[in-house]
């Protein structure tokens, strides 16, 4: 049934601060910019970001309710070659991150933020390991 989730698309409170933060902290190329609404131009993905008011007048009004707004519930992920690259670029452009990068048993080099509304992204970072042996 589902194959792919091929979009994602925040809904964001202050929409000039968010396309501020991740056209020019994070340094995401714009695709498409209207007055509400902005896609940045991704590999395999789209990714956008929606004002909130905008989402409310779309979707109703629990879409910008205390209840929707829960700490936490999403995390979204990006892969990247090097995370200390990635997190001293981003520290340098202004940027506090929730955590540093550190490596992970599950494999991965790993740092954490969040963005402007609050959402934490997780950059990661696949970490060449030997073979599990038997």
């Amino acid at each position: 049934m589902f194959r792919h989730v091929n979009a994602v698309v925040l809904f964001v409170r202050d929409f000039q601060t968010s396309l501020e933060f991740y056209r020019d902290t994070l340094g995401l190329p714009v695709a498409l910019l209207e007055t509400d609404f902005v896609a940045f131009k991704m590999v395999d993905q789209d990714f956008a970001l929606q004002a909130m008011a905008t989402a409310v007048e779309l979707f109703g009004a629990e879409v910008g309710s205390d209840e929707a707004r829960g700490a936490d519930r999403t995390m979204l992920c990006a892969d990247t070659d090097d995370v200390d690259a990635a997190y001293e670029t981003l520290r340098a452009r202004g940027l506090d991150f929730v955590k540093a990068p550190v490596n992970r048993d599950w494999g991965y080099r790993t740092a954490y933020f969040r963005d402007p509304d609050g959402n934490l992204w997780e950059l990661r970072q696949t970490l060449n390991q030997p073979p599990t042996v038997d």
